[in-house]
């Protein structure tokens, strides 16, 4: 596939997109994006593909009951729409937390697309089961004018499943609050002396809840903060990681702490759990890393073996209507 441009508010986005796809990245929100653009993109081509994601976290399930549809991001989702009302691409996809279906908003995003002649499918994905060493579940839409479309079958469904272990098992040891020479994306945040005696009382796979109460945190304590049981904890080396989120550096805002070093795990290893190539680039070459925006742009991202198998429906799909019609 040939990557026209990408399209982000983000402006962290422009280096990575256009490092590693070689393809031109447009700083503007999806609302201001013209079906010219689009179409010029297309004109030269047979086949034409308009993938979009609208941000997650209006229907994440951390933020249920706490967005709805006042929220401006809500209804980004509409504005995909329109583009592919005005662009008719061949083919159509997106990804988002399993939540949306359940959203009006996702329903009438179908009905307009089968209204539109597109054949479609959509299902809740365990991205375990695609080559992506981690727990995220998503919602994938395929969409096409061509025919029949659905995602190609587990790759690493079962015993093939990547363990944390599999993933980063054979990374450099480095503590809390430092970085690798040769990798500066390997890097640990700091870790407090309380937070420091947090986790080497924490077990893999254990919460919190094992500590002595002085290592407590007050918000736990109470009531509605004994539903936390996963912050302040350390992942388990045979079994796949948690979803990665945009504070997945932090210690204590998942379980984000590393089997048996006495740290959080680093931007590099939050990376290889989402699956990016160990040579992808963040960051200019020389350039301080920023923790929190390279975090934000690794922990915001669709899973890069999801995106592949995607990639790979959607060329199957395409494949199979050229062979039928040379038939």
């Amino acid at each position: 596939m040939q990557v026209a441009f990408g399209v982000d508010v983000d402006p962290a986005c422009a280096y990575p997109y256009e490092a590693n796809n070689r393809a031109r990245f447009i700083l503007r929100s999806v609302e201001q994006v013209s079906s010219n653009e689009i179409s010029a993109a297309f004109a030269q081509n047979r086949f034409s593909i308009l993938a979009g994601c609208a941000p997650c976290q209006p229907f994440s399930t951390y933020r249920l009951g706490k967005s709805d549809s006042t929220d401006r991001r809500w209804n980004l989702l509409q504005h995909f729409q329109r583009l592919v009302s005005e662009t008719r691409p061949t083919v159509v996809t997106m990804e988002n937390v399993p939540r949306l279906a359940e959203q009006a908003v996702f329903q009438e995003f179908v009905a307009s697309l089968q209204a539109a002649g597109y054949e479609t499918s959509h299902q809740v994905v365990k991205c375990v089961d695609y080559g992506v060493p981690q727990q995220r579940v998503r919602l994938v839409l395929l969409a096409s004018r061509l025919g029949p479309i659905s995602l190609i079958p587990p790759t690493h469904s079962g015993r093939r499943r990547i363990t944390v272990r599999q993933a980063i098992g054979r990374m450099p040891a480095i503590e809390a609050g430092e970085t690798f020479d040769s990798d500066p994306l390997h890097q640990a945040s700091e870790l407090s002396p309380l937070n420091m005696k947090r986790m080497k009382a924490s077990a893999p796979g254990g919460s919190w809840r094992d500590w002595s109460e002085s290592l407590v945190v007050d918000c736990h304590k109470k009531e509605s903060g004994k539903t936390y049981p996963s912050v302040y904890g350390r992942m388990v080396w045979d079994e796949p990681a948690p979803t990665m989120t945009t504070q997945f550096f932090g210690f204590g805002n998942g379980r984000f702490g590393h089997p048996e070093q006495d740290r959080a795990i680093s931007l590099r290893e939050g990376a290889i759990f989402q699956s990016f190539p160990r040579r992808y680039k963040f960051a200019p070459r020389g350039q301080p890393i920023f923790r929190k925006t390279v975090g934000r742009l690794i922990g915001n991202a669709v899973p890069v073996k999801l995106g592949e198998a995607i990639g790979k429906s959607i060329v199957r799909h395409i494949e199979m209507f050229n062979t039928t019609k040379a038939r």
